[in-house]
């Protein structure tokens, strides 16, 4: 992976923290939908196919997205 593609990934995940903790904030969607979104997005990688490289690339993927469920990053908690 390059050093422009984990740049690029960084700031996807960034934006994408932020609008998520917008559309929680302005009660677009409750706490459990973002909740599912993310979920489903670990899904999807958990099931991901291809090479033993992509395979992991998917597993890694899933991993952080659960990281990021379990310390709350998406949305704001008391």
């Amino acid at each position: 992976m390059s050093i422009q593609t984990d740049y690029s990934g960084r700031a996807a995940l960034t934006i994408i923290e932020a609008l998520l903790l917008a559309i929680n904030d302005h009660n677009i969607l409750p706490e459990k939908e973002i909740l599912g979104i993310l979920s489903d997005s670990a899904a999807t990688h958990d099931s991901g196919v291809g090479s033993e490289e992509e395979i992991q690339t998917h597993r890694a993927v899933s991993a952080l997205i659960n990281r990021i469920i379990a310390g709350g990053n998406s949305v704001r908690r008391p």
